[in-house]
C-alpha cells in the first residue's frame, strides 16, 4: 500500500509538471501573450518600439530570463536573478522581430540590444529581480493583469470560490440524492412505466445542451412567469441591487438569505437536471449488469429478502464504476460550471476562467488551470483508494 502511494504521488507530480509546463508555454505564445503584446507595440508605433514601452512589457511578463528558468521561477520562485554558467551571467533573449522593412532588433543574453538606428538599447540587467511572484509553492500565483489589475490572484480566487462551492455543492448533492435511488428503482423495475418515463426524461436531459436549457429556463421562469404574474426567478447575478416584489414571495431584500436562495434556484435547477440525467442512466446501466450476475440469482434462491439482495449484494458492486464518476466532482466543484455560470452571470470560478482567457489575464488562467489539474489527479488517486473499500477483492499493489 505504501509503495503504491509513493509511486502514485511521484506520477502525480510528474504529470502535474508536464501539464503546467505545456500550458505555460501555450499561454506564452498564444494571442494576447508577451509576443503579441510586443507585436501590438510595433503596429501602434509605426514599426518602432520605444524603450519605456519595451521595458513595461518585459516587466509585466518577466522576460528577463529564458523560458524554462522563468517557468521554474513561477513554480518555486527561483531563480530571481541572472543564471551563472561557467562564470558567465545568462539573463535571457527575446526576439523582437522586424521593426520596419530592412530593420530588425534582437535582445541578446548579455542584455545588449542590437538595432539599426531605431531604438535605444534596453539592458535586461535593469529588469532582474523585478519579479511579481514568489512561486506557487508559496501559494503566490502572481497578480491579475486585466480582471482586477494588481490584485493578488489568490485573493481574486477567494472572491469567486465561495459562490462556486455553493452552486456546485448544492446541485451535485441534489443530483446524487435523486439520481441514485431513481437509477436503482428504474433498473429493478425494468420496462415498467416508471422506467420508460425516467428513460425518456433522462434522454432529453442528456441530449439538451446546458446552454439551451439555461436560456430556456430564463425565458420561461424569468420572463414568461413575470409577464403573466406568476412567481418568477432572476435571470442573472447572485444577489439583487434593490428590493423586488415577487408574487407569493413578497419583497426580496438585497443580500438577504431569501435573495441569495432566489438567485440560486434557477442555476441550481439547470445543473441538477443535467447531472441527474446522466447519473441516473449510469446507475441504471450498472445495476442492470449486476442484476444479471449468477450470485444475484443465488442470493434470491437462498430466500433472502429482495431489499437485501438489491442493497447489499447488487448495489455495492454496481457502485464500483460509479466511484470514478463521483470523485470527479472534486475538481468540478472547484472549477465551476463554465456554461451555466456564463449564462446566469454567476460570479464563480468557471466564469472567472472564461474572463481570464478572453482578457488574456494569464496569471489567473494558469492558477485556475493548475489547481483544477491537481484536484483532478487527486480525485483519480482517491478513486483508486476507495475501490478496495467498495470491493474488498481489489488489492492495490
Amino acid at each position: 500500500m505504501v509503495t503504491y502511494l509513493v509511486r502514485r504521488l511521484f506520477q502525480m507530480v510528474f504529470v502535474l509538471l508536464v501539464v503546467t509546463f505545456v500550458s505555460y508555454t501555450l499561454f506564452y505564445v498564444a494571442p494576447g501573450g508577451p509576443l503579441a503584446a510586443i507585436g501590438q507595440l510595433q503596429g501602434a508605433k509605426g514599426g518602432k518600439i520605444r524603450e519605456e514601452d519595451l521595458v513595461r512589457v518585459m516587466q509585466q511578463y518577466e522576460l528577463d530570463l529564458y523560458h524554462v528558468p522563468r517557468f521554474l521561477r513561477w513554480i518555486i520562485g527561483e531563480p530571481r536573478g541572472p543564471i551563472t554558467i561557467f562564470g558567465q551571467e545568462i539573463l535571457g533573449a527575446l526576439e523582437i522581430g522586424c521593426l520596419k522593412e530592412g530593420q530588425a532588433q534582437r535582445v541578446y543574453p548579455d542584455g545588449r540590444v542590437e538595432t539599426t538606428n531605431c531604438v535605444k538599447p534596453v539592458y535586461l540587467k535593469d529588469l532582474v529581480g523585478r519579479t511579481t511572484t514568489l512561486g506557487i509553492l508559496r501559494f503566490d500565483f502572481g497578480r491579475s493583469q486585466q480582471i482586477s489589475r494588481g490584485m493578488p490572484v489568490m485573493d481574486l480566487l477567494g472572491t469567486r470560490i465561495v459562490p462556486t462551492l455553493v452552486l456546485m455543492g448544492i446541485s451535485e448533492l441534489l443530483a446524487l440524492l435523486i439520481a441514485v435511488p431513481i437509477g436503482i428503482y428504474s433498473a429493478v423495475k425494468q420496462y415498467s412505466r416508471f422506467d420508460y418515463f425516467i428513460t425518456t426524461v433522462t434522454f432529453v436531459g442528456s441530449a439538451m445542451p446546458t446552454l439551451f436549457l439555461g436560456v430556456m429556463a430564463i425565458l420561461v421562469f424569468g420572463l414568461l412567469f413575470k409577464d403573466i404574474g406568476l412567481p418568477f426567478l432572476p435571470a442573472q447575478g447572485a444577489t439583487s441591487n434593490v428590493e423586488i416584489a415577487v408574487p407569493l414571495f413578497g419583497m426580496i431584500t438585497p443580500e438577504s438569505i431569501g435573495d441569495k436562495l432566489w438567485h440560486l434556484a434557477m442555476p441550481v435547477g439547470v445543473l441538477t437536471f443535467v447531472n441527474l440525467a446522466g447519473w441516473s442512466r449510469f446507475i441504471r446501466s450498472s445495476m442492470l449488469e449486476v442484476l444479471r450476475q449468477d450470485y444475484i440469482r443465488t442470493a434470491r434462491s437462498k430466500g433472502l429478502e429482495e431489499t437485501t439482495v438489491i442493497l447489499k449484494h447488487a448495489l455495492r458492486n454496481a457502485l464500483i464504476p460509479f466511484v470514478t464518476l463521483v470523485v470527479t466532482l472534486i475538481p468540478a466543484v472547484f472549477g465551476g460550471a463554465i456554461i451555466t455560470e456564463s449564462v446566469f452571470s454567476w460570479p464563480g470560478m468557471g466564469r472567472l476562467y472564461i474572463e481570464a482567457l478572453n482578457l488574456s489575464d494569464y496569471p489567473v488562467a494558469m492558477a485556475t488551470l493548475m489547481i483544477s489539474t491537481f484536484l483532478t489527479l487527486f480525485a483519480f488517486l482517491l478513486s483508486d483508494l476507495l475501490y478496495p473499500i467498495v470491493d474488498p477483492r481489489i488489492r492495490l499493489n
